[in-house]
């Protein structure tokens, strides 16, 4: 069935006060302009990234706005150039001068920062002719000096910046240094000339079986002599210099035709690659193994270290962007990332940028295992999966909010060299694991819409005010649902002709992804408007810390104060998970509060809150 059209009111944002504050309905009316553009904030030169609320977009999904970039230059069929708008792993058409068009979409909702999945040339189509897909995404680059053609110009991308600046926007760019577009085989497992149908995977062979200084095991012919291995304390060049038999572990080569595709021309030398054959996704070979057959760097080389920081500075350099997020941090070794992260640091301070802001993907769901990247690899911030692992549990695995309480709890565990874990990005879903939505409706297939409606609303409300930066997976805030994770997880905002995404529901509309989906009346748009209205209004919101006064092991109420030391500010936060009316005996419930935003329950003895609600006071009598 459609899911039907959902008025907030109707969820009760129509707000109902407490004792003690103005009884004057604080919700605005519909037809009074919501100021949440980024206008309105400090420059985002200088703004902390506290301040922002980021918007994950990926381009190629997001809006075409010129048609006559969709093949991106090539020749020949949707196998060349990977232009096919009905196959869910192509490109589908969307671009910079799309997304440009519509910044003021973005802006009116409040997003203050967009973060594009990468931009850079591509291999246009990799696999066999099986399961062949298309680099939409991002992360298949030959060229990491160029953008890909199927997005635009270098004068298309710096028209986005520009625009995007002049609204006050803050760009992020995804960047990668893990791997390359698959190009080097093996022939072992792929000989030259076999059937591309027919290639199995090359199985990870490690630095124990198969060391640098043999070749083809342990007691195999001596190579590479006086090689001392790739250990931090070995990685000069006049080490590196003796590592020259490239087959201790599988014998690499380029196949014909693809001898120079990578750019800059240094990419193309087999010598910076591991060569060991494909992850197993633990172990070493999570460092050393190809990610997906993509050619894995070898990132304990100082040539690789040195090219890769030259790369990275250019594109500083050229466009004056405002960070990075850097995928698959922890496929690299920490010597990498603790050279990596301050020579970028500092040029971008060189070039003017005072706060650029670079954080990691480490897909890991502890605060343990995530601040060992801040900490020991020096990253500057990481993605904070903890976060999401904890919104997962209490919304699709119907658990306590005491998940999230003991996760934040652990905050002190993150020492990175500038800030804390309040400037870590928060998020409930993504382009990789699926939405939240969806996780949402797989935990609870027979609940109803409007019961869906109501978590994913409280998952967001909880996301936006919790501490961290928030940050909207597309699509998300136009109810999208998806049908799964990675390619389900894709969906156009612009009429999809994707069959699979053509018949999906949307949450709170009638709409479905056949349709254009860029609704500024969706309640789930008009969410992100008030939640990013409130947030701004509220200092303790932005930086304050967090402190849990209550959270239940079982669905129910999750209470947290959020207090700003600097300027003392103080809201009071209740959260009720639980599909039924929660109660609790919180001292700081006691009055006078005045309330600001979500569903007020009612106070007596214990406070009562209404089922899925949540509730923002300030712990003093309203003024006026």
């Amino acid at each position: 069935m459609k899911f039907q059209r959902t008025n907030l009111a109707a969820f009760g944002l129509a707000l109902t006060l407490l004792s003690g504050c103005d009884q004057a309905d604080k919700a605005l009316p519909p037809e009074e302009p919501i100021t949440v553009r980024p206008e309105l904030l400090e420059p985002y030169i200088s703004r902390p990234i506290t301040d922002d609320v980021m918007y994950f977009v990926m381009p190629d999904r997001f809006n075409n706005g010129d048609p006559s970039n969709d093949t991106g230059g090539f020749g020949g069929d949707a196998t060349t150039h990977g232009f096919d708008p009905t196959h869910k792993g192509f490109f589908h058409g969307g671009d910079f001068k799309g997304l440009t068009e519509k910044l003021d979409y973005l802006a009116d909702m409040g997003v203050s920062a967009i973060w594009m999945t990468p931009i850079f040339k591509n291999k246009p189509v990799q696999g066999n002719p099986v399961n062949m897909t298309a680099a939409y995404h991002g992360y298949w680059i030959t060229d990491f000096t160029q953008i890909d053609p199927h997005l635009g110009t270098n004068d298309d991308l710096k028209t986005l910046v520009d625009e995007a600046h002049k609204r006050n926007m803050k760009v992020i760019f995804d960047i990668i240094t893990n791997h390359t577009a698959d190009v080097i085989k093996y022939e072992e497992c792929f000989p030259r000339g076999s059937d591309p149908a027919n290639v199995p995977l090359c199985d990870y062979r490690s630095k124990e079986a198969f060391p640098y200084t043999t070749k083809g095991g342990p007691d195999g012919e001596a190579i590479n002599a006086g090689f001392l291995g790739d250990d931090p304390e070995h990685q000069t060049k006049d080490n590196f210099d003796k590592l020259t038999a490239l087959d201790y572990a599988y014998t690499p080569y380029v196949p014909a035709g693809e001898e120079d595709v990578k750019v800059p021309a240094w990419l193309n030398d087999m010598r910076y690659y591991h060569n060991r054959g494909d992850s197993e996704w633990q172990g070493e070979s999570s460092l050393y193994g190809d990610f997906a057959g993509l050619d894995d760097l070898f990132t304990e080389h100082p040539d690789v270290k040195e090219g890769f920081i030259d790369i990275y500075k250019f594109w500083i350099s050229e466009f004056k962007i405002d960070g990075f997020r850097i995928d698959t941090v922890k496929h690299v070794n920490d010597s990498f990332w603790q050279t990596f992260a301050p020579a970028i640091t500092a040029h971008a301070e060189a070039e003017g940028i005072p706060n650029f802001y670079m954080f990691g993907e480490v897909y890991e769901p502890t605060p343990e295992r995530l601040s060992h990247f801040t900490n020991e690899a020096k990253v500057p911030f990481v993605l904070d999966f903890a976060f999401q692992s904890a919104a997962y549990q209490m919304f699709s695995e119907n658990k306590g909010p005491q998940a999230l309480a003991e996760t934040i709890e652990k905050d002190t565990l993150y020492q990175p060299v500038k800030g804390d874990a309040r400037s870590l990005p928060i998020f409930l879903g993504n382009h990789d694991m699926g939405r939240i939505a969806h996780f949402i409706r797989r935990g609870n297939p027979d609940e109803s819409p409007e019961a869906s409606f109501k978590k994913d609303l409280l998952a967001h409300a909880l996301m936006f005010y919790s501490r961290g930066v928030p940050v909207i997976y597309y699509g998300d805030e136009q109810g999208f649902i998806g049908d799964g994770h990675d390619q389900d997880a894709r969906e156009d905002m612009f009429v999809s002709q994707v069959a699979s995404y053509a018949d999906n529901d949307l949450l709170g509309t009638e709409k479905s992804s056949a349709e254009d989906n860029f609704d500024v009346d969706h309640p789930l748009y008009q969410a992100m408007q008030r939640f990013t209205m409130v947030k701004r209004a509220h200092p303790a919101l932005r930086h304050g810390k967090m402190t849990f006064l209550h959270a239940d092991s079982e669905p129910g109420l999750l209470v947290f104060e959020r207090t700003d030391e600097t300027t003392g500010d103080t809201v009071l936060a209740v959260f009720n998970t639980s599909a039924e009316v929660a109660t609790a005996s919180v001292p700081a419930l006691e009055g006078p509060l005045c309330f600001i935003d979500g569903t007020a329950g009612e106070t007596g003895e214990a406070y009562t809150a209404p089922a899925l609600s949540w509730a923002l006071f300030k712990p003093a009598a309203c003024e006026g």
